[in-house]
């Protein structure tokens, strides 16, 4: 039977997963113009990524024009706090 941190480990480690699809399902709806019926989806996409990722435009002096890079920033942060948060986990094992 697993233990209490080794379920959190394993949660933080499916939501920083499933986060990061969100991010990218994300960024292909923005590029693309979606069918009335798929827009919810899109809305809630929006709602659920963009605080996070309007946190990292703020930050980052990477976006140029056209191209925002920030959403790579984004990404990466949350697998560096996903990495670091199973070392500190698995030092306190």
């Amino acid at each position: 039977m697993l233990d209490a941190l080794t379920e959190v480990e394993l949660f933080v480690n499916a939501f920083v997963s499933v986060y990061i699809l969100a991010i990218l399902a994300y960024i292909l709806t923005t590029w693309v113009q979606l069918p009335y019926s798929l827009r919810a989806a899109q809305r809630f996409l929006s709602d659920v990524c963009e605080p996070y990722l309007r946190f990292w435009r703020r930050v980052s002096p990477l976006r140029t024009g056209a191209i925002d890079l920030t959403p790579m920033i984004a990404v990466f942060a949350l697998i560096i706090f996903d990495r670091i948060f199973v070392a500190v986990v698995e030092r306190l094992h």
